[in-house]
């Protein structure tokens, strides 16, 4: 099929002056104009490319600003989601994380120091198992152990499990810290653990994060790892911003 096409883009994009006339072109001829147009100038693409990713940042900031403002209560005041710190602390920190996540076991010291330092900060743990299955039986199993009054304790304790985390090793960490098995296994099938592993990976998306660990502090977003003094920044911001 022929239509009529103006030649004043691929003109432009060749750099030659722009005839004032319309020129019928086939299909082909537009895709060889603009491969010739490339050839001949290849920041083209590296300016679309430019564009495009602008335009996706400017897309992912819209879309994580507007989840941090319809979500915030899920986020900081989630029921069945786990909490630590002061309960009443003027700033909660967020913290998406996977048991088999070196990242996030590094990241596990940095927030216990910036809890030992700042007395008036909360941390809410969203469980996101993302990297195997031993992860998400490891998530199960710690959300479980919420009914038996020992999550903290077995969260740290998978955070400190030297090696993968998967059934087995998760099991025998949960003996370890006195949790009874059966009791653990029964509760690890409970419709509130589902909705908080859920709820955490809708959470997840629409604010953009793809890895683990990642933080929400007020309305500062940190995917990937951060030391102590970054955290305590991030708090001091949220602290400014109330």
């Amino acid at each position: 099929m022929r239509r009529a096409f103006g030649i004043g883009l691929v003109a432009l994009a060749l750099g030659s002056a722009v005839p004032s006339y319309a020129v019928e072109f086939t299909e082909e001829d537009i895709k060889r104009l603009a491969l010739e147009a490339i050839l001949e100038n290849p920041q083209i693409v590296l300016d679309a490319v430019a564009i495009l990713r602008e335009r996706e940042a400017e897309a992912t900031a819209k879309a994580q600003a507007e989840t941090l403002s319809g979500q915030r209560n899920l986020l900081e005041n989630d029921p069945n989601a786990p909490e630590i710190g002061n309960p009443d602390g003027d700033v909660t920190v967020v913290e998406f994380f996977d048991y088999n996540c070196p990242f996030c076991k590094r990241a596990a010291a940095e927030v216990a120091r910036l809890l030992d330092k700042d007395k008036n900060v909360r941390v809410v743990y969203r469980e996101w198992p993302i990297l195997s299955e031993g992860s998400v039986v490891a998530a199960r199993a710690s959300l479980a152990a919420r009914n038996q009054g020992k999550y903290q304790e077995f969260h740290e304790a998978l955070m400190g499990l030297k090696g993968r985390a998967d059934e087995a090793s998760v099991m025998r960490t949960a003996k370890d810290v006195g949790l009874d098995l059966d009791q653990l296994r029964a509760d690890m099938e409970a419709p509130e653990i589902d909705e908080h592993l859920q709820t955490t990976a809708a959470l997840a998306q629409q604010l953009g994060f793809n890895g683990t660990p990642s933080f929400v502090i007020g309305n500062g977003l940190a995917p990937g790892f951060v030391e102590l003094s970054e955290l305590e920044a991030m708090v001091e911001q949220a602290r400014s911003e109330e």
